[in-house]
């Protein structure tokens, strides 16, 4: 049987940091002398008291390391508990339970697709914790991504073991190093757009509110008309350089911190990343530019934008892309499923697993030619083996299949068949926005029924934690011993 008292502290301990995080949006609500901070000061007690409690009751059995099973359990537990306990505010504020948690699971899923309406005119405190909810949820992310994920061999991540995994049956705590260097790289990240947002007209509020959600691929934002809301162009282009950091491999960050910069440039992930943006925008701007006459500097920064906030799951909005036009929108659900790099805070299929299928693909189709031909697949400088391309098969295959089911399931509660569509699949790869009338980047998912926003608040979770994470806690053998 699998011990839980390791698991159950190590979940202690992150829900009193979550409880912590509750007092910030608090001491903004009383500088503002909003009312409403008593709603995150009574939320972060009992938080705070409940995540203790756990902690104390379940130490002295954290040994050093945490096996294979425990491991996976953790990670689930945390990314179903932290959002509940997240959700404590928005209900104090009168929000319904069911609003409440998809709120707080878009937030922490840095999926972006939010109920509320009336952004401009809401609490900062309300606003800020949103922000603060993404903020945590890509550091969160970007963790999960590098230090359990590879070791638990989720959708091909084996294929991104550092000197952290260790090779046996155990996690063991030299990852500590290395979740200090993300934290330090993410804090100073984020602090430099803010800066940027900040020298190009955004208040002081917006500026580190948008940075928390960009750096994390969120996409909350603290106004309705999310960034059409600022009119300056370089805002939108350093948003955009910003979306691309936080779609890349923070692994390959800290060796360019350890100085080794070029290995951000020659990582085959970052060049599909690239590629795929340069190559849609482009081609959609002259689109824009042909039919309806718009500047080929505007149309660049519209189509750059949102394509960008789309492929990095980010899920700011610069207009209504829904509006140029049926090519455009087809461009949009394709680029719905992309995704950004590994080790990164973004959601989606991810761009190696891109690189990997189609490469497994080609050498197919070659030994379908010459049968007896010997061929191998490599991803930069390996050379991969058949389980790694098994295992992103499987996860291609899994993802698919679960962006049909949500979508069957979604249809039961009377959506229409774009809503159904776009809002499962912007949900398992924690996008943001839709397409169509509804939950398209001038809608939100307000209107919809509870048990719609049940079902997509579970697809954003199944989404995060790369399907498997949750899948193989089905399976019977996984509690036997």
């Amino acid at each position: 049987m699998i011990t839980l008292r390791p698991v159950l502290n190590i979940l202690g301990l992150l829900i009193f940091g979550l409880g912590a995080g509750m007092l910030l949006p608090a001491v903004v609500d009383v500088a503002a002398r909003n009312p409403d901070w008593q709603a995150f000061v009574i939320s972060a007690l009992f938080t705070g008291m409940s995540g203790l409690l756990l902690a104390i009751s379940c130490a002295g059995e954290l040994g050093s390391s945490l096996s294979i099973r425990q491991a996976f359990l953790l990670t689930a537990l945390a990314w179903l508990t932290l959002p509940a306990f997240g959700a404590l505010p928005f209900l104090w504020l009168g929000i319904s339970y069911a609003d409440a948690v998809f709120e707080a699971v878009s937030g922490f899923t840095t999926t972006g697709s939010t109920i509320l309406i009336g952004l401009d005119g809401l609490a900062p405190g309300l606003l800020l914790w949103r922000s603060v909810l993404q903020w945590m949820g890509g550091v969160g992310i970007i963790v999960m991504a590098l230090v359990l994920l590879p070791y638990l061999q989720v959708g091909g991540m084996q294929l991104f073991k550092t000197e952290s995994s260790d090779k046996g049956e155990k996690v063991v705590s030299r990852s500590a190093d290395l979740v200090r260097l993300i934290a330090l790289i993410y804090f100073g990240l984020t602090m430099l757009c803010a800066a940027l947002y900040w020298v190009t007209g955004m208040n002081a509020f917006d500026a580190v509110n948008h940075a928390m959600t960009t750096l994390s691929t969120g996409g909350y934002s603290t106004h309705d008309a999310s960034f059409a809301y600022f009119t300056n162009p370089l805002t939108g282009w350093i948003c955009i350089v910003f979306m691309i950091a936080g779609a890349s491999p923070f692994s390959l960050m800290i060796q360019a911190m350890r100085g080794r910069p070029l290995l951000l440039w020659r990582d085959p992930q970052i060049k599909a990343l690239l590629c795929l943006l340069a190559a849609t925008s482009f081609v959609a701007a002259i689109y824009l530019g042909i039919t309806q006459e718009i500047g080929l500097h505007e149309a660049l920064l519209r189509t750059s934008f949102n394509f960008t906030s789309i492929v990095t799951t980010t899920g700011f909005a610069l207009g209504d892309y829904t509006l140029w036009g049926p090519p455009i929108v087809g461009i949009v659900l394709m680029l719905t499923f992309a995704g950004g790099c590994t080790g990164s805070t973004s959601g989606g299929i991810k761009m190696f697993r891109f690189i990997v299928f189609f490469g497994t693909l080609r050498n197919h189709l070659r030994m379908m030619v010459r049968t007896h031909r010997v061929v191998s697949t490599r991803y930069a400088d390996t050379q991969l083996t058949p389980d790694i391309a098994f295992s992103v098969l499987a996860f291609l295959v899994a993802y698919l299949g679960s962006v049909g089911a949500i979508t069957l399931i979604l249809t039961f509660f009377g959506l229409d068949a774009m809503t159904a569509i776009t809002g499962a699949a912007t949900a398992i790869g924690n996008v943001g926005p839709g397409l169509g009338d509804v939950i398209g980047p001038a809608g939100n998912f307000s209107s919809l029924p509870d048990g719609a926003k049940w079902v997509l608040s579970l697809a954003m979770l199944l989404g995060r934690l790369e399907l498997f994470t949750v899948l193989v806690l089905l399976d019977p053998e996984f509690w036997s011993r």
